[in-house]
């Protein structure tokens, strides 16, 4: 919220950091469908935050996937760690 104002590339690099921690962290077997869960609701949260940069709703749902998350991708979520097979 605070940072909102920033460059996008910057936003996104920060994200992405984020993103990739939480990954390595959470990134089990098993765990993949809360992992992944964890992206929609970043990138819920990323058009909410993104819309609120000016008094007019700067993207709509279609332009932020096909357009904005195209030119800078987030993340896609892997398992890091496997809890069965050592």
């Amino acid at each position: 919220m605070n940072h909102r104002t920033l460059p996008l590339e910057w936003i996104f690099k920060t994200i992405n950091a984020k993103l990739r921690g939480h990954y390595q962290y959470y990134g089990v077997t098993d765990n993949t469908r809360e992992v992944n869960s964890f992206l929609c609701i970043t990138k819920k949260l990323l058009f909410k935050w993104l819309n609120r940069r000016s008094q007019k709703r700067s993207y709509t749902w279609e332009a932020f996937n096909n357009g904005l998350l195209r030119t800078f991708p987030l993340l896609e979520p892997s398992i890091k760690v496997s809890l069965f097979y050592r």
